[in-house]
């Protein structure tokens, strides 16, 4: 099974959208709030490329983007294989 990372914030609804996309396709996640926590949100910051905006979700190490990319990723068929790729 994959890595799954995503950064959220409590009270974001992208971030609700993202987290049951991936619970529909059976992948776990470690799910990481910036809310409070700016060492985590520079992080995030930096392993997206300077984007700044939660959700932002790695699935084995690579950035896939915010909610809207994976529900693209999901539509072209691209993201069950991710999903069930080993890191």
């Amino acid at each position: 099974m994959a890595k799954v990372e995503i950064y959220t914030t409590q009270f974001c609804p992208y971030c609700h959208r993202a987290k049951r996309l991936l619970q529909e396709r059976g992948a776990e996640y470690t799910e990481i709030d910036v809310m409070m926590d700016g060492a985590r949100r520079k992080e995030m910051t930096q392993r997206a490329g300077g984007r700044h905006t939660v959700p932002q979700i790695f699935i084995n190490g690579t950035h896939v983007g915010g909610s809207d990319e994976l529900y693209a990723l999901d539509r072209a068929g691209k993201l069950a294989p991710m999903l069930e790729a080993v890191s």
